[in-house]
């Protein structure tokens, strides 16, 4: 009998009890409290409403050429995920995931799948490269789309002071210098360029489950059969 692969959130939370484990217990407390004040939060206001256009902008490839979700795109619906950085392991669980569990059910429905992250072009290549990705990564310099999309915030004082401490600093990942970072997001975009699904993750240790995608992609008439 084959073994039930875990969800998302099972691996996070593995993930989570290594670091509380692991961590020093400052860093822990910082982490963990400003994961609570996310999550308190909830998700913004201003959050782009499904109907609307999705934004675009000038991206970079792993390569650092230029390129856009337009392009990535090719005219083709897609489901387009924002995540942190090569850094941050529950945004590498959730690309192993998409990879191993959404890439084949994507391509069967004509889908693209495109991964979209503020950090510098080598970020979005060690990103592809160490989670063995094909599908298109991206950087957004400066946080164009997430900014334009409403899902943009900031590691708290304490939790920055964390990641120093373990030796991040994400002013030097960044490919813009800053510390902003994309609210962990996925977008379901349909052909003509609409925003059909937009589901906002304020806790950056939750993700979208890979069911929850493929409903969504898969309750828009026409694109599902798409090839």
């Amino acid at each position: 009998m084959a073994m039930r692969t875990p969800t998302i959130s099972e691996q996070a939370h593995a993930v989570a009890a290594g670091a509380a484990a692991n961590f020093p217990a400052d860093v822990v407390a910082a982490f963990t409290a400003d994961q609570a004040a996310l999550e308190a939060r909830g998700v913004p206001q201003n959050v782009a409403a499904p109907g609307s256009v999705m934004p675009d902008g000038e991206l970079l490839d792993v390569r650092g050429a230029h390129t856009s979700l337009t392009r990535l795109r090719g005219g083709r619906p897609a489901v387009v995920v924002f995540y942190r950085g090569a850094w941050c392991p529950y945004c590498n669980i959730a690309l192993r995931t998409y990879q191993a569990e959404l890439v084949s059910a994507l391509a069967e429905r004509g889908f693209e799948l495109i991964a979209v992250s503020p950090q510098k072009p080598e970020g979005s290549l060690t990103s592809a490269e160490s989670n063995a990705l094909t599908y298109s990564v991206a950087s957004d310099p400066g946080n164009q789309i997430a900014n334009a999309l409403g899902i943009l915030t900031e590691p708290s004082a304490d939790s920055r002071a964390g990641q120093l401490k373990l030796g991040l600093d994400i002013t030097e990942v960044n490919a813009d210098g800053g510390s902003t970072l994309p609210m962990p997001t996925v977008v379901v975009v349909d052909a003509a360029g609409t925003i059909r699904w937009i589901d906002v993750h304020p806790n950056y240790t939750s993700r979208s489950e890979v069911a929850d995608i493929l409903a969504a992609v898969d309750a828009i008439p026409g694109d599902s059969s798409l090839s």
